[in-house]
């Protein structure tokens, strides 16, 4: 099985509150460990989204990445 599916199932049936836990938890913790999750997170969002969405998170990456890590 792959590091994808292994996240993917260690969710699967979980509700909005539980979801939305998870991630709060990975980005506050900045918890190395959770980034390949916080991935196949985004991965799924991406490849759902539509151009819109798409622009709107490319941008907010651009922004973060242009101020530097020592300010998030």
């Amino acid at each position: 099985m792959s590091i994808r599916q292994h996240i993917i199932n260690n969710f699967k049936g979980d509700d909005y509150e539980t979801l939305r836990r998870a991630i709060d938890e990975s980005v506050k913790e900045q918890d190395e460990v959770t980034l390949p999750g916080l991935g196949v997170f985004l991965e799924i969002i991406w490849e759902n989204a539509d151009n819109e969405l798409k622009d709107k998170l490319i941008e907010i990456i651009k922004t973060r990445v242009q101020k530097g890590l020592d300010e998030i």
